[in-house]
């Protein structure tokens, strides 16, 4: 068993803006009503012909550029998300190809908004264990492609695009252990369902649940890694809706980091959104180099996974 660190992160969003005066034009709403109930000024969206695959490995090769890698030194690639359409072949199996990859282990994870964190747990136990020995972890999503557009609850949330670590063995553990679960009886909250495939959610239900229960939990996700909350230099949740995660990272209590609030700009990118916030975070030098962050995806399945990072 070793340890494993995040060696390099990278992002990818597509070039069109799509500001709330747009959306105001489009459906009963405004930019008064869109920022006061979910913070939210911008959000990206892909063009019909801009896939998953293509934002996903647009960020993993940045990620890899960053390590000073090339396709060939990754052996093990996953993505996390719960909008390609296609089934096979897989999305993490497009990228590579995209890539040029040769032979690696390709997988792709569904659990939504909390898909990143699983996926990036994922590689932490792979790569541990000896079963690879560097990996690609992607979230990336279009939500756009599976909004109706009518619904102005919803609508006004979403965005899309693509995040990515570089994932490799270190003789020091710089990714946390990961405490994740679900309340299974709750799933109806979250859903993307039917033919073709809708969002839709109980926006109050969620709230509820965000705010009261998954506080301690991702303070108990700092403990796992032998820190408290004081000492975490960034808080990234899941970027669902400003409302939500200002409430949340107070009552986690990290008074002393910079909590990720790039749902303002970007919307939400259901996996896409902790990676993405990340990769922007470090990019632009708002957490030092090696500084502890606490990653907290949440919500589709009701699931959650969080786990502390030392940033590349």
């Amino acid at each position: 068993m070793t340890g494993t660190r995040i060696a390099a992160l990278g992002h990818h969003q597509p070039a069109k803006v799509l500001t709330n005066d747009d959306l105001a034009a489009m459906v009963d709403t405004s930019d008064e009503w869109i920022r006061s109930r979910v913070g939210i000024r911008t959000r990206h969206v892909a063009g019909p012909d801009e896939t998953v695959d293509e934002m996903a490995a647009h960020a993993a090769a940045k990620a890899l550029a960053a390590a000073g890698l090339t396709p060939g030194d990754i052996d093990y690639v996953l993505v996390a998300t719960s909008t390609a359409i296609d089934r096979s072949p897989n999305t993490a199996a497009r990228v590579a190809a995209r890539l040029g990859m040769d032979a690696p282990a390709t997988l792709d994870l569904n659990v939504v908004c909390a898909g990143f964190t699983h996926a990036l747990a994922t590689a932490d136990h792979a790569v541990r264990a000896g079963a690879a020995r560097r990996a690609l972890v992607i979230g990336a999503d279009k939500m756009t492609e599976i909004t109706d557009w009518t619904d102005r609850t919803t609508c006004v949330l979403v965005g899309d695009g693509a995040g990515a670590a570089v994932v490799e063995a270190a003789d020091t553990p710089r990714i946390g252990p990961v405490l994740w679960g679900s309340v299974p009886r709750m799933g109806h909250a979250v859903r993307i369902e039917g033919t073709p495939p809708r969002f839709a959610q109980e926006g109050q239900s969620v709230y509820r649940w965000a705010t009261t229960q998954l506080p301690p939990i991702a303070r108990r996700a700092c403990e796992r890694a032998g820190l408290t909350v004081e000492d975490l230099a960034a808080v990234v949740l899941h970027q669902a809706n400003l409302r939500i995660i200002e409430p949340v990272a107070r009552k986690i209590g990290a008074v002393n980091a910079v909590v990720a609030q790039d749902v303002t700009e970007s919307g939400n990118t259901s996996a896409a959104s902790i990676p993405m916030a990340l990769s922007k975070l470090v990019a632009r030098g708002d957490i030092p180099s090696g500084a502890p962050a606490l990653l907290f995806g949440f919500g589709g399945n009701l699931s959650y996974a969080g786990q502390v990072v030392h940033v590349p």
